[in-house]
């Protein structure tokens, strides 16, 4: 995919009987078919195409509560929780920053390890299979954070041999779910 595609949101049009029409393939698209254009990096844009509304935000919602209703927990009941609290306290002005800040964390301390592990050599990078496991393990990361406010995605992430084996790698993301978790603490006083 060219920068250009990853810089220009996939424009996506609702029409008024709720399908959902690609206006780069012309032709239609399901919700799971959205998921892969993020998942691979793509941004998207969907509009309502009689108000012209945008309605991106409610179909990512809807992407995220499908997966999660099919048991692909990525949010912690508590988060969850949080969330919907969040909604009816003054939190509400707060927790868009926070979130933006926790990723940024998360983003920063996988580029931190990334950087950590390539000083290095290493060790399992001549197992049969490594490189396909690394590339599949890039490739989830990516996906998993393609969506990210100011987010490229993460290089590749390490594997727990690979962190085992790399001085200071343990110790940063350590210090990356200190810091969560203490920003988790400041919001729940709020």
């Amino acid at each position: 995919m060219s920068e250009a595609e990853k810089a220009t949101p996939l424009l996506i049009k609702r029409y008024a009987s709720r399908r959902l029409y690609n206006t780069e393939t012309s032709d239609y698209v399901t919700l799971e078919d959205i998921a892969g254009f993020i998942r691979a990096g793509r941004q998207v844009q969907i509009v309502d195409l009689k108000s012209g509304d945008d309605l991106t935000r409610q179909y990512l919602l809807q992407i995220i509560a499908e997966h999660e209703s099919r048991g692909e927990n990525v949010l912690p009941l508590d988060v969850l929780t949080d969330l919907v609290r969040s909604y009816t306290t003054q939190a509400q002005s707060v927790v868009p920053q926070f979130l933006a800040a926790s990723f940024e964390m998360l983003r920063e301390g996988q580029s931190k390890v990334m950087e950590n592990l390539s000083t290095f050599p290493n060790p399992m990078s001549s197992m049969p299979g490594f490189e396909a496991l690394r590339r599949q393990q890039e490739l989830f990361l990516k996906a998993m954070t393609s969506g990210w406010a100011g987010s490229s995605g993460p290089e590749q992430e390490e594997s727990t041999a690979d962190s085992a084996a790399k001085p200071g790698a343990s110790e940063d993301m350590t210090e990356i779910k200190r810091q969560l978790a203490e920003l988790q603490k400041r919001i729940s006083k709020l």
